[in-house]
C-alpha cells in the first residue's frame, strides 16, 4: 500500500504540470500581446491635418495610432518598403523615379496614406533621394534623434504610424534652409 504523502504528490503533478504550462501560455500570450507586438499603446489618439487628393487641407483629424504586427505589415508591404520603413533602413540612390518627378501632387505614406509631402516644396537635391523643404503639415510628421551612425542625425517618422520616412538635414534652400531627404519606398505619389 502507498503512503499518503506519495499518491498526494502525483496527483499534485498530474493536476500541477497542465495548470503551469496553460498559465505559462496564458502569461506568453498577454506579454505578445501587450508587448511584443508593439512599442506604443494602439488607443493613443494624435491630432493631424488632413488633406484631399487634391492638397486642400481640411483641417484637422482627431486619429488612432495605426498598429499592426511584424506579419501584417509584411503582408502590406513591399520587401524593400517593409525594411525601410519598419526597420529604418535607407533606399539605394539614384534607383527610384521619385528623386526626378516634378509632377504636381502629394506624397503620401506608404503604410497609412498620411499626406505628408506636397510637389510644391520638392527640390532636386542630387542626392538621389527625393527631397523637399517643408512637410506639407508639421502635425503629420514627427523627428527624432538618430544615432545610428557616428554623426548624429534627425530622424522623419510618420506621426501615425510611426513609420521611418527618411532624415532631415539643415543643408536645403530658403526659405526654411532644410532639406528632408526621404526614401521613395516610404512614400505614394498621388497626382493632383
Amino acid at each position: 500500500m502507498q503512503a499518503v504523502g506519495q499518491s498526494t504528490s502525483r496527483r499534485g503533478w498530474l493536476t500541477a504540470v497542465p495548470l503551469g504550462i496553460g498559465g505559462a501560455a496564458g502569461i506568453y500570450w498577454l506579454l505578445g500581446k501587450s508587448f511584443g507586438e508593439t512599442n506604443y499603446d494602439p488607443a493613443q489618439v494624435i491630432t493631424m491635418i488632413q488633406f484631399d487628393d487634391a492638397g486642400k487641407r481640411l483641417g484637422p483629424l482627431a486619429a488612432h495610432k495605426v498598429f499592426r504586427t511584424d506579419a501584417k505589415w509584411r503582408d502590406k508591404l513591399s520587401a524593400q518598403q517593409f525594411f525601410s520603413t519598419r526597420r529604418g533602413t535607407t533606399d539605394t540612390p539614384f534607383t527610384g523615379t521619385y528623386y526626378q518627378l516634378h509632377d504636381a501632387g502629394l506624397y503620401r505614406c506608404i503604410c497609412c496614406a498620411t499626406a505628408l509631402f506636397s510637389s510644391q516644396s520638392k527640390f532636386d537635391s542630387s542626392t538621389g533621394w527625393p527631397a523637399f523643404w517643408l512637410p506639407l503639415a508639421a502635425e503629420n510628421i514627427t523627428t527624432k534623434e538618430d544615432r545610428s551612425l557616428p554623426e548624429p542625425r534627425t530622424e522623419v517618422l510618420c506621426r501615425l504610424c510611426d513609420a521611418h520616412l527618411g532624415h532631415v538635414f539643415d543643408d536645403g534652400p530658403p526659405p526654411t534652409g532644410l532639406r528632408y531627404c526621404i526614401n521613395e519606398s516610404a512614400l505614394r505619389f498621388v497626382a493632383a
